[in-house]
């Protein structure tokens, strides 16, 4: 048999899928005749009807039915081959997954450094908790905060971080000096509940393991709570540090407690030695280390 016409295949995914011709047609912005033409075309390469036709209406036969599955597949894959050679350059978008948290409070006010010294990098970045399905979407890279493990993937540690706890310089005013471990545990404190907290609990005791607010399950709203009065809030050191330098929050104790996470900068293989992404992977790492830990 000789090959099939790429665009006539293209032509049958967008018409199966739509049950349309007008639809289809529409779809690859042609006309209803051009598409007519390319289903005729396979049709008789292929030597059987894929469509049954009853005036305006159109139902797959067996073999279309049986057709439609591969080449949705097949056209798949040549659009994601496409769209990663259009990625794999030193310069163009750079699509980057962060949680909201880090993104908000620590990467934000050093991203125009970035843009000023790297113009010809297009950096897109998207803010979300989840972990990233690099094989269905077009991420480069992604930044977590983890033990350091990603099966399938390779992750370069970028720092460390620190819990305390933190309040609004008015809240300590009204409860008074906290001078001890024991004082702070006489008050309820606020956190999202997380195995990130297991470090401060494992040196310090579960007492105060349950939060005062149980159902607020976002850092950002729990830091905002603590800024107006709402309690102490358990946080870490990479959240708060310009809240605590601008006054917005304060230490109503000194103790600190290193986490058993630490953030990472995670990437697939084949994406990992890129010069764009090792580009932005190193100004991260120089960025980080120049972070200065609790006192």
């Amino acid at each position: 048999m000789t090959t099939t016409p790429l665009n006539a295949l293209r032509t049958f995914e967008a018409v199966a899928s739509h049950l349309s011709f007008a639809k289809g047609a529409e779809a690859l912005h042609v006309s209803p005749a051009a598409v007519s033409s390319q289903i005729r075309l396979l049709e008789e390469r292929l030597m059987q009807p894929l469509f049954h036709r009853k005036g305006r209406q159109i139902t797959l036969t067996e073999a279309g039915r049986k057709l439609l599955p591969g080449v949705q597949r097949g056209l798949a894959e040549l659009r994601q081959a496409v769209q990663k050679v259009g990625m794999d350059r030193s310069e163009g978008v750079l699509n980057i997954s962060i949680m909201p948290t880090l993104l908000q409070k620590w990467l934000l006010p050093r991203l125009a450094d970035f843009y000023d010294t790297y113009p010809e990098i297009d950096l897109r970045i998207n803010a979300d908790n989840g972990l990233v399905n690099f094989q269905q979407t077009d991420f480069h890279a992604s930044i977590r905060f983890g033990p350091g493990k990603w099966p399938g993937l390779k992750a370069e540690k970028l720092m460390d971080d620190w819990i305390l706890p933190v309040c609004s310089p008015e809240l300590l005013r009204e409860i008074g000096p906290v001078e001890t471990i024991q004082d702070l545990q006489s008050h309820d404190l606020l956190f999202v509940e997380s195995a990130v907290w297991d470090s401060w609990f494992r040196v310090l005791g579960e007492s105060g393991r349950e939060s005062r607010w149980p159902l607020l399950n976002d850092s950002l709203s729990i830091l905002m709570a603590a800024e107006q009065g709402q309690g102490i809030a358990l946080s870490r050191w990479s959240l708060v540090v310009r809240d605590i330098e601008a006054g917005r929050l304060v230490r109503p104790i000194g103790t600190v407690v290193k986490t058993d996470w630490s953030y990472y900068f995670v990437s697939p293989a084949h994406y990992f030695n890129l010069p764009k992404v090792k580009i932005f992977r190193q100004w991260l790492l120089d960025h980080c280390a120049r972070f200065p830990p609790p006192e």
